[in-house]
């Protein structure tokens, strides 16, 4: 009889977690097209296997089929012209407090400079080829050199370029200024500001920015683990965690489907809570780079998703994400 109870009690449980949790009892949001974020707009992909932070991607890339450069005007122009939403660029505060958008965090890979790019003034970084390093082969053949000369831009110059677009600001320091530098541009720019859909990377830079600049988005390694696993430990109750609130949370395709509710329970959580829904590619561990970059995955994206989708090839995935 005891035992009887005991299952019976268990049974009760478990149609209450699944109650509780149940996609198909959230209405969806979403209308058949995600919003989409193009990593460093139209770039050069390369391959990834055994990439570290060391690793020089300039010299790796796969044979060119445009020629686009990241973090640059033009592959910004392409990125939206192709269905991107938002473009997403790396910046780095120089000694004479500009930001300067290039991925590197030194000049010797990608262009014809020397030395860290942050240590860099501006004067120098202007005049740098960033086209330069890369190769296809082994560097028997640079197909893009001479063709980057002088389209480094600076941060507020992509924010003129583009006064209907929207950006993921990526900070590569670790720098708390960087942050405050970033947060003194927007306050005082509401162009920019409205321009800024989010912020993401170093922890210091990343959360001084959130912090000084009312109702900016943002994350970092800490803040979206805290996020996720504590959203896994309890959020099957229906309780979001408070390191899920008013944040964006990368959540990467092949971990979507365990999370509690997902996709409409989930991202109708996510939606109350006011934060926003980043797919990414599969789970690399601390990279975030990863995208949805094939058919295949993009396949893997529910049709009632209303958040955005993460990709390194918007030339192609954009309009198959949008349906066009």
């Amino acid at each position: 009889m005891r035992g009887k109870k005991i299952l019976v009690g268990l049974v009760v449980i478990a149609v209450a977690v699944y109650c509780l949790n149940a996609s198909w009892l959230a209405a969806p949001a979403g209308n058949g097209s995600p919003r989409i974020i193009a990593h460093r707009g139209v770039h050069q992909t390369y391959a990834r296997e055994g990439v570290d932070a060391e690793t020089c991607t300039a010299s790796r890339i796969k044979p060119p089929s445009h020629d686009f450069i990241e973090n640059t005007i033009p592959s910004m122009l392409a990125a939206f012209a192709a269905g991107a939403d938002v473009v997403e660029l790396d910046v780095h505060l120089t000694p004479d407090n500009v930001f300067a958008v290039l991925h590197d965090w030194t000049l010797d890979c990608r262009t014809d400079g020397h030395g860290v790019t942050e240590q860099t003034p501006w004067s120098t970084l202007k005049t740098l080829d960033v086209g330069y390093g890369y190769t296809a082969d082994g560097g028997k053949t640079f197909p893009l050199r001479g063709k980057g000369v002088g389209l480094m831009p600076r941060l507020d110059e992509v924010y003129a370029a583009f006064p209907d677009g929207s950006f993921l600001v990526n900070f590569k320091s670790r720098r708390a200024e960087e942050g405050e530098a970033l947060a003194a541009l927007l306050n005082a720019s509401p162009k920019a500001r409205d321009a800024t859909f989010g912020v993401y990377g170093g922890e210091e830079p990343t959360r001084t920015a959130e912090a000084a600049v009312a109702g900016l988005k943002g994350f970092d390694k800490a803040s979206l683990k805290a996020c996720l696993v504590s959203y896994e430990a309890y959020g099957w109750t229906g309780i979001l965690p408070g390191a899920c609130r008013n944040t964006l949370v990368a959540l990467p395709i092949d971990v979507a489907p365990y999370v509690w509710g997902w996709p409409n329970r989930f991202m109708q959580r996510m939606r109350d809570a006011d934060s926003d829904v980043i797919l990414v590619g599969p789970y690399g561990g601390s990279d975030f780079t990863t995208g949805i970059d094939t058919p295949e995955l993009a396949a893997q994206v529910p049709p009632s998703f209303d958040g955005y989708v993460w990709t390194n090839r918007i030339e192609t995935m954009g309009p198959l994400l949008k349906g066009n």
